[in-house]
């Protein structure tokens, strides 16, 4: 089994929102949104040849995985934004689900995050903005 496989086949156990393998190694999250990822890059976490399945990959997402050095990715779902930038940056991409944006949790507008870093094309940039964007809704690690 590859470790893209892997991490689909762990995703799909209903558990987590996000999963990254490489061989023995497993980092999971069940938390929402960009916090897991956040933290990940936080704690200096190099998931450099790591695949990644996550539940929902926006553009504010695609930064955070491309911060974080992988390889490649699954999503259930993938804003056209989020596949083109990882695309474009070299990251392998399966995706189940393309949509035009990311909504936000009660479905009536973008997400937030998306929203955030829709015209940024630097990662540093973005991870600013998102974490901006967290103190603003007050999200906590």
């Amino acid at each position: 089994m590859t470790n893209l496989e892997n991490a689909i086949r762990t995703l799909n156990s209903g558990e987590y929102t996000c999963v990254a393998c490489k061989e023995n190694s497993v980092y999971t999250s069940a938390f929402r949104g960009v916090a897991p990822l956040v933290k990940w890059y936080e704690q200096g976490l190099d998931l450099s040849g790591y695949s990644v399945a996550d539940k929902v990959i926006g553009r504010a997402t695609a930064f955070l995985y491309l911060l974080l050095n992988v390889k490649s990715v699954y999503a259930k779902i993938i804003s056209k934004s989020a596949l083109s930038l990882l695309k474009d940056n070299g990251v392998y991409v399966l995706y189940d689900e393309l949509t035009r944006n990311i909504t936000n949790r009660k479905g009536d507008g973008i997400c937030p995050f998306e929203s955030a870093v829709l015209s940024v094309d630097d990662q540093v940039t973005a991870y600013k903005l998102i974490r901006e964007k967290m103190l603003q809704m007050n999200i906590n690690l």
